[in-house]
């Protein structure tokens, strides 16, 4: 997998080095995702449980004390302070809310599965396809009653076709869009 960060204003304080840091555990990415779809607030216990239940691949209500327990102790002793120190959330007596640190930045995973390839090379392998295409209109290997202005077309159409299918998956990423973190989804 590899993690991005996307910043909607260039304004944060956290440098890209950070942003990687603090999400290169999942529980400080459960976490952060749990808090974005809850708006920005959640309590400490009802964060591990759901981490528990994501993690042993079971429900809420089937969570064991011990299971809720070695989360809540991690996420209590480790990652909040972690998440705290970077200034993007704050923490009172088991509550945890997001800082505007947090809210400006939207998070996302870029996952490739083996099966596919990266955004960038299909992006690179279209532009191709587009400028062979655009040459062989040029030297005539076309018939003449097809209009220049339909091979632009079809050009257009396919960006756009990809562009607006890459949004889409890319969304689907954002941590807090979903009821389950983008590692969970199926």
């Amino acid at each position: 997998m590899d993690y991005m960060e996307y910043s909607k204003a260039d304004t944060s304080s956290l440098s890209s080095d950070e942003v990687h840091d603090l999400l290169s555990n999942p529980r400080r990415r459960h976490t952060l995702h749990i808090m974005k779809r809850d708006d920005g607030t959640a309590e400490l216990s009802s964060i591990a449980e759901q981490v528990a239940a994501w993690e042993n691949e079971k429900p809420r209500s089937e969570v064991t004390s011990q299971e809720r327990h070695l989360v809540y102790t991690s996420i209590q002793q480790n990652h909040i302070p972690r998440l705290e120190r970077a200034g993007v959330i704050t923490h009172q007596r088991g509550e945890l809310e997001l800082t505007d640190e947090a809210e400006e930045l939207d998070i996302y995973m870029d996952i490739v599965p083996r099966s596919s390839i990266p955004w960038g090379e299909y992006y690179l392998g279209l532009s191709a396809f587009s400028l062979a295409l655009v040459a062989a209109v040029w030297v005539g290997i076309f018939p003449a009653s097809v209009p220049d202005l339909a091979w632009a077309a079809l050009i257009g159409i396919l960006f756009a076709g990809s562009a607006a299918y890459h949004v889409y998956k890319s969304r689907e990423m954002l941590l807090g869009d979903n009821e389950k973190p983008p590692e969970f989804r199926s």
